[in-house]
């Protein structure tokens, strides 16, 4: 018998299906420090316990993206080892800081299925949720993703596509109980502007660039537990090792300070895209759009709604092309609330 896990393939999902992710995870300060050793990473909240002190917290969290990363990677050889890509993210909450000494589990539903017309493939929906020692939800996320099959004889199971909001609604963001702007320190943050300055439509050129390196995301990767085959096996894929989507995701963020620096927390995920595959060797750089700003119950505190585009070092503003497709120097679409003081 063997002992060995070859990874789920399409056929072998079902609707409703729950899948308990196996290995929890202790996270440490070592895990920031790698982190904003990989990414150039500098908000102030997951920089200071002094500033997240400042601004009501107890004190400074894990960042939202590496805790996110976490709980992805524990993901991985239930639902994507025999993936052929990451397709898109959406109804994302982050439900709870993270802080070091969290102990970090994730599980999973099977919330839609659709193969694909080669019947080689197919697209499978789960709803995962990422859970501390206590049990609480501290965030969750639906993403799908398009599996091989392994029998191509298999007949294709019901199509179930999940109806998904486009947006998560300001009322269902959860604000960090504490979290107080009223006396945020704009010098010690790095940047000037706040909620008020910034205007829906208004968009964003981050002038940086990050050319990705092997070795780099390979550390990421392994940090994550992500054994996703195409990210390693160049067997697997001979054209080149894919660069993990969510690596891209934290470049491009960590990229945005210089210009977002105030918007601190990601609390939501509207929904995102990985648009074109990403290699070793690429210059990522990003833009940003404005695309809504709302208040909120927490003092001094606003949220803010963005589009952040990675880019394969392509003209910022350029997205898609007259047939509404993605143009080919686009990484990444992202969509996300992000709090930031007013």
């Amino acid at each position: 018998m063997a002992k060995t896990n070859s990874g789920r393939f399409f056929e072998d999902y079902s609707i409703g299906q729950i899948l308990t992710h196996a290995v929890p995870r202790t996270v440490s300060g070592g895990e920031r420090a790698l982190y904003h050793a990989l990414y150039p990473a500098r908000h102030a909240l997951y920089s200071s316990d002094s500033f997240a002190q400042a601004s009501g917290l107890p004190a400074s969290p894990i960042d939202d993206l590496a805790a996110f990363h976490v709980v992805f990677g524990k993901t991985v050889p239930d639902v994507s080892l025999n993936a052929v890509a990451n397709l898109g993210y959406a109804e994302g909450r982050w439900l709870l800081p993270v802080y070091p000494g969290d102990t970090l589990r994730s599980e999973s539903e099977v919330i839609g299925l659709k193969q694909n017309s080669n019947g080689k493939t197919g697209v499978v929906y789960v709803r995962t949720r990422g859970l501390n020692q206590r049990d609480e939800v501290v965030m969750e996320y639906v993403r799908w993703v398009m599996v091989r099959k392994n029998n191509l004889d298999e007949p294709a199971p019901e199509t179930v596509v999940p109806d998904l909001n486009k947006v998560v609604p300001v009322d269902q963001l959860a604000i960090p109980a504490g979290l107080d702007f009223t006396n945020y320190n704009f010098d010690l943050a790095g940047d000037p502007y706040r909620w008020g300055d910034y205007e829906v439509g208004e968009q964003i050129d981050h002038v940086d660039g990050v050319t990705i390196e092997e070795a780099e995301h390979m550390i990421a990767t392994r940090l994550w537990q992500n054994t996703a085959k195409v990210h390693f096996d160049l067997t697997f894929r001979p054209d080149g090792r894919l660069i993990y989507g969510g690596h891209v995701i934290s470049m491009a963020r960590a990229l945005s300070f210089n210009g977002l620096a105030n918007a601190q927390m990601i609390v939501g995920l509207n929904g995102g895209a990985h648009a074109n595959p990403c290699f070793a060797g690429t210059t990522i750089k990003a833009w940003t759009e404005v695309l809504d700003k709302a208040d909120t119950d927490a003092p001094g505190v606003g949220a803010i709604r963005l589009r952040l585009v990675a880019t394969k070092g392509g003209a910022p503003f350029e997205l898609k092309d007259e047939n509404g497709k993605y143009k080919p120097d686009v990484l990444l679409d992202l969509d996300y609330w992000a709090l930031m003081p007013q």
